[in-house]
């Protein structure tokens, strides 16, 4: 197959910002279930940095802050579902 050089296809994809950089007034705190409801799948897994938009610095704190809401129960392991 021969491919034409002109037809070059350029894909631009904007950079994720993360949220608690841009915003101080957000806080990561275990206690806030709702705010942390948003960094895991319907699952229960823990989304990753590349795809949340979130710096290192905050990711790490983010799962922290889930993984002390799962130990208290105010967020679940996994899905309750059965097979």
């Amino acid at each position: 197959m021969v491919y034409d050089k002109s037809r070059k296809r350029t894909s631009y994809h904007r950079r994720k910002v993360c949220r608690f950089c841009a915003d101080s007034n957000l806080a990561i705190d275990y206690k806030d279930f709702k705010t942390l409801r948003m960094f895991t799948t319907e699952r229960g897994k823990i989304i990753p940095r590349r795809i949340s938009g979130n710096c290192a610095k905050h990711q790490r704190m983010v799962s922290s802050a889930i993984k002390r809401s799962r130990n208290i129960a105010l967020l679940p392991f996994t899905t309750s579902t059965l097979r």
